[in-house]
């Protein structure tokens, strides 16, 4: 289905998502970023983006994301855009991974089952767009909510795998050097059998396959196969409970926009056996490779602000393995900044054991 009909609309703002691509893509080549579209740190954030741009024009905001991102936009839906409350409408596209019937990884598919009934649970109606859906449908589709966006109501549409198209072409990269699955295999040889644990998408994806390779299995890791902006939180409470192990947190830069209290959390409690890594290529590369806002903000000053005792940014692999030896001998909490390229191997394979071998052979490494 083409998107000539976004031409209607004004304001987009959202958080990337892989079976968004073509309408992200058609966001990035029109607008790029700025006041028109605004890729956000999550999607509570978007929804109080689309409430700021229609309070102050009148005019119905847009909103993009995945459906993981349904239960970040619960609290202010329900308590500020509701009807019966502001009602602020809104358009959303939500991009509906584990689809009931559709293979898809084991952290979508119970999100998939309880998306329509989420967003009707929440007063949003929903309509679905799958591949044989036509831009007129959508149109007309629109047309039937217009007394519900004129009242203060939200719509949504939910969008199958494939469903969209766009004729243009972005290409995301930048200036760094060292790549992702390099710079986790550099990890990995220092962390050795130390707890490791990582974020969502492709990190988790090379830790996995780099473990595979080294012949070492996979219990001294703990792969956060969902719930992005988390894994920096779990590796904190890991590392209470287990004070005389080294814990390591490989975490991205979208990630830790996601929810970026979890650095003051971090911070505040001071745990000595925390390292940090954040790297950061300054894009939602899982999903397509969008931007995000990572290259223009100081992360080390954050985390210095936010009580990090030991804080370093690295940009090449002498500097990588100084600081991860450093941190691995060191006694403080500790984040280290990687600059990292945008780029992952084409054949790049996914965890062949379940999420809950996972966490049963963790748990018993963590036992010992």
């Amino acid at each position: 289905m083409k998107l000539d009909f976004l031409k209607n609309y004004d304001f987009f703002t959202g958080v990337p998502d892989s079976q968004l691509k073509p309408l992200c893509n058609y966001l990035m080549a029109t607008y790029g970023i700025g006041k028109q579209h605004i890729i956000a740190a999550n999607e509570g954030n978007c929804v109080a983006l689309a409430a700021g741009y229609y309070l102050s024009t009148g005019k119905i905001p847009v909103v993009y994301m995945q459906n993981s991102g349904i239960g970040n936009i619960i609290n202010p839906v329900a308590s500020l855009m509701n009807d019966k409350v502001y009602g602020i409408p809104c358009i959303f596209f939500v991009g509906w991974r584990g689809e009931p019937g559709v293979h898809d990884e084991p952290q979508h598919i119970y999100q998939g089952e309880v998306t329509i009934k989420l967003l009707e649970d929440m007063d949003i109606r929903t309509f679905v767009i799958s591949k044989e859906t036509t831009e007129s449908e959508v149109v007309m589709q629109l047309e039937q909510w217009k007394p519900l966006l004129e009242s203060g109501k939200q719509v949504a549409f939910v969008v199958k795998k494939g469903a969209l198209e766009c004729d243009l072409k972005v290409s995301y990269n930048n200036d760094n050097k060292m790549l992702r699955e390099e710079i986790i295999r550099h990890i990995v040889a220092v962390s050795d059998t130390d707890p490791v644990i990582s974020t969502t998408g492709k990190a988790s994806r090379e830790l996995f396959e780099i473990r595979e390779i080294n012949g070492q299995g996979h219990q001294y890791d703990f792969l956060t196969v969902g719930s992005m902006g988390h894994s920096s939180s779990i590796a904190l409470s890991i590392a209470l409970q287990n004070p005389q192990k080294k814990i390591w947190c490989i975490d991205g830069d979208g990630a830790l926009l996601m929810h970026m209290g979890s650095v003051a959390l971090l911070g505040s409690m001071a745990p000595e056996n925390i390292v940090h890594i954040v790297i950061n290529n300054g894009a939602h590369e899982t999903v397509g490779g969008m931007p995000t806002v990572a290259s223009k903000i100081d992360i080390c000053a954050i985390a210095k602000g936010c009580g990090y005792s030991n804080v370093v940014s690295v940009d090449n692999f002498d500097e990588l393995d100084k600081a991860l030896w450093q941190a691995k001998n060191k006694n403080n909490l500790t984040l280290i900044e990687i600059k990292c390229a945008i780029g992952a191997r084409a054949d790049l394979g996914r965890p062949t054991t379940t999420a809950k071998e996972n966490k049963e052979n963790f748990m018993r490494c963590l036992e010992q």
